[in-house]
C-alpha cells in the first residue's frame, strides 16, 4: 500500500503531530502498514511559500528544514513530470481549481496511492483515495 502525505499533513508529521488524526499518526508511525509513503514535488513549494507569507515560522534555516522533513522512513519525492502536470490540469470534475492540489490528486492517482489529508475538498473528491 502507498500512501501520499497532502502538504499539511507533511508539516504536522514534522512539525506538530499531534495535529495529525490518531489513524494518520498510527498509520505513518508503523512502517509495517505501508510500502511507501510519497510527497509531491510541489509539497516543499507549499512550505516555502507559507514560510514566505509567515502562516508558518520555524527557528532554523529553511533549508535545512526542508532537508530533515525529506528524512523519514520509506519516503519518496514524486517530481513533477511533464504528463503529471498536464493530468492534473484534467482531473475528472468535479474538482476545485487550487493548482497544488491539483498535482497532489493526479500525483496520487498516478502512483495509485490513498492521500493522507484533512482537507475536505480532497476527502470528498470521488476519483481520488483519502483518509484521515
Amino acid at each position: 500500500m502507498k500512501y501520499l502525505l497532502d502538504t499539511h499533513a507533511w508539516i504536522w508529521w514534522n512539525m506538530v503531530p499531534e495535529k495529525l488524526s490518531q489513524r494518520v499518526m498510527e498509520l505513518i508511525s508503523n512502517t509495517k502498514l505501508y510500502n511507501e509513503i510519497l510527497l509531491s514535488a510541489i509539497s516543499p513549494w507549499e512550505f516555502s511559500k507559507l514560510l514566505e507569507k509567515k502562516r508558518v515560522r520555524i527557528s532554523c534555516d529553511p533549508e535545512a528544514w526542508i532537508d530533515s522533513a525529506l528524512d523519514m522512513p520509506k519516503l519518496r519525492l514524486v517530481a513533477l513530470s511533464p504528463v503529471l502536470a498536464y493530468r492534473s490540469t484534467v482531473l475528472p470534475q468535479p474538482f476545485h481549481n487550487d493548482p497544488a492540489d491539483q498535482i497532489i490528486v493526479a500525483t496520487a492517482r498516478e502512483e495509485n496511492a490513498t492521500i493522507l489529508t484533512k482537507d475536505e475538498r480532497i476527502l470528498n473528491y470521488k476519483n481520488a483515495r483519502s483518509l484521515w
